[in-house]
C-alpha cells in the first residue's frame, strides 16, 4: 500500500478570546479532533461554510501553527516545531497558495525577483542558474518573459494567481495546500487556473489539499472530500458519492445549494439560523440547532463516525444504523 504523504491525527486548535473588557478568557475551538490523510498524487478537498475551520486546518497541516492536541505527520514523520532548522528544510517540500494573490506577493518586488527568492533562501541550485529556472517556471504556468519584470500591481488577477502558483512550484514541492485559490477570480479565469493545477499535478505528481466552498470546482478537481462544520469533520469519502448521494444533513444542504439546470429552487434545503458561536458551541452535535432532522440524542451526545458500505464515514445520529457497518475514525 502507498504510504500517505500527509496525515492528521486528532488535531485540535483553540484560541483564547476575552468576553467583554473585563471578562475572562474563553477558548474558541477553531479545529476540533480532525483526522485526515492524503496519498501521493491525490487531491483531497476540504469544504464547508466560512468560519468552519478549513483555513486553520491548512495552516496546521503545513506546521504554520501547532495543534493544541493531536499530531501532523509528513511522509510518516511528525512535523518539527515551526521556525526550527528541521522545519525550514521541510518547508521546501510543502507550499501554500493563498486566496488573495495580491496580498501573497510583495508589491515592491518584480515577479522574477519573487520567484528567485525561495531558491536564494534555501540555496537551491547555482546562483547563475536561478534566473533561468524562474523564467522557465513562469512559462510553465502560462506566463511569459514580459511578465518577469512586472510588479504585482501591473498584472491581472489571473496572472497574479499564476505567479503565486509558480513561486510555490519552483521549490518542486510534494504537497501543495490551496486555500480558496480561485474564489477571488472570475469564472473564466477560475477554469483556467483549475485546469492548470490539474495539469501540473499530473505532470509533477503533486498532492493537493484543496480548501474551497465551491462544490462545482471541488467536483472537477478532487477524488475525495471532507466536509467541515464548526471545526469538525462530519462526512468524508469519495467526492462523487458525497455530491450525488450525501448522507449527512449538512452535506445535503451544501449540495442542494449548487445551481443545476432543471432543478427547481423548491428542492433546495435552507438551513435555519447562522452557524453557532465557536466560543459557545452547542452540546452534543454542533449542527443540531440548524438540523431539520435532529433527534433528542443530538442535543447531548456528540456523534461518532460510522463507516457506510460505500466506504464513506459519516458522523450523524440520524444516519440509518442499518447502513453503518462499524464505528471508525474518518
Amino acid at each position: 500500500m502507498t504510504a500517505n504523504i500527509l496525515e492528521l491525527h486528532g488535531i485540535s486548535r483553540s484560541y483564547p478570546t476575552r468576553q467583554g473588557l473585563f471578562g475572562k478568557n474563553v477558548p474558541v475551538r477553531a479545529v476540533d479532533d480532525v483526522s485526515l490523510c492524503l496519498e501521493p498524487g491525490e487531491t483531497l478537498a476540504l469544504v464547508g461554510e466560512s468560519g468552519s475551520g478549513k483555513s486553520t486546518t491548512g495552516r496546521l497541516a503545513l506546521g504554520l501553527e501547532r495543534p493544541n492536541s493531536g499530531k501532523v505527520l509528513f511522509r510518516g514523520t511528525e512535523l518539527p516545531r515551526a521556525d526550527t532548522p528541521a522545519w525550514r528544510r521541510l518547508r521546501a517540500q510543502m507550499q501554500m497558495i493563498y486566496q488573495d494573490p495580491l496580498a501573497a506577493l510583495d508589491r515592491r518586488l518584480t515577479i522574477l525577483d519573487q520567484l528567485r527568492e525561495p531558491l536564494d533562501i534555501h540555496d537551491i541550485g547555482a546562483t547563475s542558474e536561478r534566473g533561468s529556472k524562474a523564467l522557465a517556471m513562469l512559462e510553465a504556468v502560462g506566463l511569459n518573459t514580459t511578465h518577469a519584470a512586472s510588479l504585482p500591481s501591473q498584472l491581472s488577477g489571473g496572472q497574479r494567481q499564476r505567479a503565486v502558483l509558480a513561486r510555490a512550484l519552483i521549490m518542486e514541492p510534494a504537497l501543495l495546500v490551496c486555500d480558496e485559490p480561485v474564489s477571488a477570480l472570475d469564472m473564466s479565469i477560475q477554469a483556467q487556473v483549475v485546469n492548470l493545477l490539474m495539469d501540473l499535478q499530473r505532470d509533477l505528481r503533486l498532492s493537493l489539499l484543496f480548501i474551497s466552498h465551491d462544490l462545482k470546482v471541488v467536483r472537477h478537481i478532487s477524488r475525495r472530500m471532507a466536509v467541515m462544520y464548526l471545526g469538525r469533520i462530519v462526512e468524508y469519502g469519495e467526492t462523487s458519492l458525497l455530491l450525488t448521494k450525501p448522507a449527512h444533513p449538512y452535506t445535503k444542504a451544501l449540495v442542494s445549494a449548487v445551481p443545476i439546470a432543471g432543478r427547481r429552487m423548491a428542492e433546495r434545503i435552507i438551513l435555519k439560523g447562522e452557524p453557532p458561536n465557536p466560543a459557545a458551541r452547542p452540546t452534543g452535535c454542533a449542527f443540531h440547532p440548524r438540523c431539520p432532522i435532529a433527534r433528542p440524542e443530538c442535543t447531548s451526545v456528540s456523534p461518532t463516525f460510522s463507516l457506510l458500505p460505500d466506504g464513506r464515514s459519516v458522523a450523524c445520529h440520524a444516519v440509518d444504523a442499518s447502513l453503518a457497518t462499524r464505528k471508525v475514525e474518518p
